[in-house]
């Protein structure tokens, strides 16, 4: 089981407050059908948010895995190396000696560093791509959908209430980072 990070409790505890609140309001101001759009709404948004995140974080740890299988062991680097570059990020260059930079050189070292990006940039688009296909993602985009249209098709669609219970995650997330600020 995981351990659960305070600062995903904390956002947890103000999106419940704002849902709580917002429905408090619906019950006493509105009625029962605004409710329901809220809640509908409100659920397929959390759903969406925390599919969004555990996807994404499960990406990171995957390529994070990675970098350090691909690292040099501690035994090929000395203790002096490790304690200038503890993540290894100037190995894998190799100083070129300023009498040996030509022009030509030059444009041969762009041309190299270009294609390396070009590469990469691939490469982090399908990595990423488990982050914005995951399953659980689908799920919840599903789920709204699901929920739209059977709110539509039973009539009792309230595009205010339903647009409400969407931005509550979005405004929770930034009452959280604007309480941390302070």
């Amino acid at each position: 089981m995981m351990k659960i990070n305070s600062q995903i409790l904390n956002f947890a505890k103000v999106f419940l407050v704002l849902n709580f609140c917002i429905s408090l309001y619906a019950i006493i101001f509105q009625n029962l059908i605004w409710l329901l759009n809220l809640q509908v709404a409100f659920f397929a948004s959390l759903f969406v948010t925390i599919a969004s995140f555990l996807s994404y974080r499960k990406n990171i740890q995957n390529r994070l895995g990675d970098m350090q299988d691909s690292k040099p062991s501690s035994s090929e680097r000395d203790k002096i190396d490790e304690i200038d570059d503890p993540y290894d990020l100037y190995s894998e260059y190799e100083e070129v000696p300023e009498s040996e930079l030509t022009p030509e050189k030059i444009k041969e070292i762009i041309t190299k560093e270009k294609k390396r990006v070009k590469q990469n940039s691939f490469k982090n688009t399908l990595f990423s791509a488990g982050g914005f296909v995951s399953i659980y993602r689908v799920l919840g985009y599903g789920f709204l959908i699901f929920g739209f249209f059977a709110l539509n098709n039973n009539k009792i669609l309230i595009p205010l209430a339903f647009i409400v219970g969407l931005s509550i995650v979005p405004i929770g997330v930034l009452f959280t980072r604007a309480l941390r600020k302070e």
